[in-house]
């Protein structure tokens, strides 16, 4: 059993991270871990239909941001990786400097000392120049940056299409097999 950490940050695009929670679901062999912050159960209920308890429930594991103890704080504990869906660049700045004040950011940097995969979905626009710094050095100690940025050759006829090329690309960093976006030929 593959174990991926799912952490949903505060930043607009939670559908992100309910469709890499739906496409994660359906693979077999791997199991979810999921944490969400205290901004993203906000913005769930400003953006979409949808309950934290939705997102939950597509999750095999769950934990409160504030559970500093939990399994996924740890080293020990072994995963493939985490996947931050969508990540707010206040996230993204408390890994940067290992501000561990919450259990995704704590996960997060276990990530990056494990050397395990962390893939960073950072919704933010435009960029001044303290983020594109914050997200160097998020790849320069092992993040991959990867901001949702739809890929227009495939031309997407909705939201849905282009939100599953973000996750299908995300879960290509993590290396879980998926058709959820149409590839290059």
């Amino acid at each position: 059993m593959r174990r991926i950490i799912v952490g949903v940050s505060g930043a607009s695009g939670s559908l992100y991270g309910l469709a890499a929670l739906r496409a994660l679901r359906a693979v077999p062999d791997v199991e979810t871990h999921l944490v969400l912050s205290a901004g993203a159960r906000r913005t769930i209920a400003l953006e979409t239909d949808h309950t934290p308890a939705e997102f939950e429930a597509l999750a095999d594991v769950t934990y409160a941001d504030e559970d500093l103890g939990a399994a996924i704080s740890s080293g020990s504990f072994l995963t493939e990786g985490m996947l931050v869906i969508p990540c707010s660049i206040r996230s993204a700045s408390a890994i940067a400097h290992s501000l561990n004040g919450n259990l995704l950011v704590r996960a997060a940097d276990v990530c990056l000392k494990e050397r395990r995969k962390l893939v960073l979905v950072v919704r933010e626009t435009p960029l001044h120049l303290g983020h594109l710094r914050t997200l160097t050095q998020l790849a320069e100690i092992g993040a991959v940056i990867l901001p949702p940025i739809p890929a227009m050759y495939t031309r997407p006829a909705s939201v849905e299409d282009i939100v599953n090329h973000t996750v299908g690309k995300a879960l290509d960093q993590l290396g879980i097999s998926n058709a959820l976006f149409m590839r290059w030929k």
